[in-house]
């Protein structure tokens, strides 16, 4: 469980956290990113040297040369859809609800032709599925009457959309036009700050961190590395350091061997 925080004019603190968990805010459009408590774990870790962070990439890469994503697409609108009915829900559950729903809406066209309560029919077991409902109708007919209908490829472009803020803007700039943006969710935050990757207060911090220290030859793969590392990995309760192929590098200090 990680706790969230929903930025902006609506939000809700989520439920107490629970022991490793680091809380991470979904920043609405136009809100900005914060965390809350950082270093809960205590303190962060010391930034790693470029040596160090070289070594660790390279051991990513070794052991997955092309990470992938895992939400299910077939276009840059879909992955923009799917990335945004993904905030505090897991791909698999985003991947169920999507499959029949991009059989016949995987067009903003197609959407707004499905209705949202159509929409509905096939979200309604993602959490806060109607309101994002909502954002996913306003974008499908923002993105067909003032860009063809095609996704824009600028990160102001895609946060002026209705749903999507940075993290979703970089992932889909990352996923479906190879540039290397960095987009910093929960898993990100947790094993920047744990291993002295890419430390930071806030994600921003993290984001920044990322683009400064990681070598350049790996910023086209490093946020799949780092958020696969993090999910299966360096998890939240009782990491798998015994299991990690980092640990030696690794400055955590409360290592579960």
């Amino acid at each position: 469980m990680i706790a969230v925080v929903q930025s902006g004019p609506a939000g809700d603190m989520a439920p107490p956290l629970p022991p490793f968990a680091l809380p991470l805010v979904v920043n609405a459009p136009g809100a900005p990113y914060h965390v809350a408590n950082p270093s809960r774990d205590g303190a962060m870790a010391k930034q790693l040297d470029y040596h160090t962070i070289r070594e660790i990439f390279t051991r990513f890469q070794t052991a997955e040369a092309e990470p992938k994503g895992e939400l299910n697409h077939v276009n840059a609108y879909t992955l923009t859809v799917a990335v945004a009915l993904s905030a505090q829900a897991t791909d698999a559950g985003v991947n169920k609800a999507t499959d029949k729903l991009f059989k016949v809406a995987d067009t903003p066209q197609k959407m707004l032709d499905l209705g949202e309560e159509g929409l509905i029919e096939h979200i309604k077991t993602i959490g806060l599925y109607r309101n994002k409902a909502k954002n996913v109708m306003k974008m499908a007919r923002i993105l067909v009457d003032d860009y063809g209908g095609e996704v824009p490829n600028s990160r102001a472009a895609l946060e002026s959309l209705p749903g999507v803020g940075r993290k979703t803007a970089n992932v889909v700039l990352n996923m479906w036009w190879h540039y290397p943006a960095q987009a910093v969710d929960t898993h990100i935050f947790r094993f920047g700050n744990r291993s002295g990757v890419c430390p930071g207060k806030d994600v921003v911090a993290v984001e920044r961190a990322i683009e400064d220290n990681i070598p350049v030859d790996f910023q086209q793969h490093a946020h799949h590395w780092m958020i696969l590392h993090g999910r299966y990995t360096c998890v939240a309760r009782k990491p798998k350091c015994a299991a990690c192929l980092i640990r030696d590098l690794c400055q955590f200090e409360e290592k579960n061997l």
